[in-house]
């Protein structure tokens, strides 16, 4: 992994510039969200201080409504990107990671009914978990696996190699429009299988059979 992502993403400090997420990046996730697959890679930001490490809690705001796990591969840029071509965007991956982009999910329909950014749907503190970074080496993007349950309820299981766009695809194509930095985060988009978390369930994500994530979910404290 490149020397400035080692510390990536715990020490505050040391946090990615940008969180690059992607949409509908599976066809069966985006079936069962009521849309098609679009022609072109979804892509959408998370801000940075939505990150939480393995073990925090998730924390639900009461006025968020109905709010959904998405769990995702994570890419971890190792060198600078910008403009790459699929062939040389697999240059740039300095390590993966296991992550869950928490949505919330009615927010996120509202905004979209009135043409509005999901920022807010997105970018709640605690709403992206991100797992230890995994070297390069660790992890086949092509046949890897992911999968998500909630208080011991199977949520979503399925292989990377079913996304639509591949991670050479997303990265050439990402960095056709925005420079990647070392220590940025891809997420690559989740499969189908996305529903609700409530205070008191627990969360648990592997990836490759290993159990990387685990998270309790709970009530935020109103202002």
């Amino acid at each position: 992994m490149a020397e400035s992502a080692r510390s990536w993403p715990f020490d505050p400090q040391d946090r990615p510039t940008k969180i690059v997420c992607v949409g509908k990046n599976y066809a069966l996730h985006a079936k069962e969200m009521g849309s098609e697959v679009p022609r072109h890679p979804v892509v959408f930001l998370k801000p940075p201080s939505a990150l939480i490490p393995d073990g925090a809690d998730i924390r639900i705001p009461t006025e968020a409504g109905e709010v959904h796990h998405e769990v995702e591969l994570g890419v971890i840029v190792g060198k600078r990107l910008s403009r790459a071509s699929v062939e040389a965007a697999p240059g740039a991956i300095g390590g993966w990671c296991l992550a869950i982009d928490v949505t919330a999910r009615e927010m996120q329909t509202a905004a979209k009914q009135k043409g509005h950014p999901w920022a807010v749907a997105k970018g709640f503190d605690t709403f992206c978990p991100v797992s230890r970074p995994l070297p390069a080496t660790a992890v086949d993007p092509r046949t890897a696996t992911i999968e998500l349950d909630v208080s011991g309820e199977p949520r979503q299981a399925a292989r990377t190699g079913d996304m639509v766009w591949s991670v050479p695809e997303l990265l050439s194509y990402i960095s056709s429009v925005m420079t990647l930095e070392p220590g940025d985060l891809v997420l690559t988009g989740s499969p189908e299988g996305v529903g609700p978390l409530v205070p008191g369930d627990s969360v648990e994500a592997r990836l490759d059979g290993a159990v990387l994530l685990r998270h309790h979910v709970v009530a935020r404290v109103p202002l």
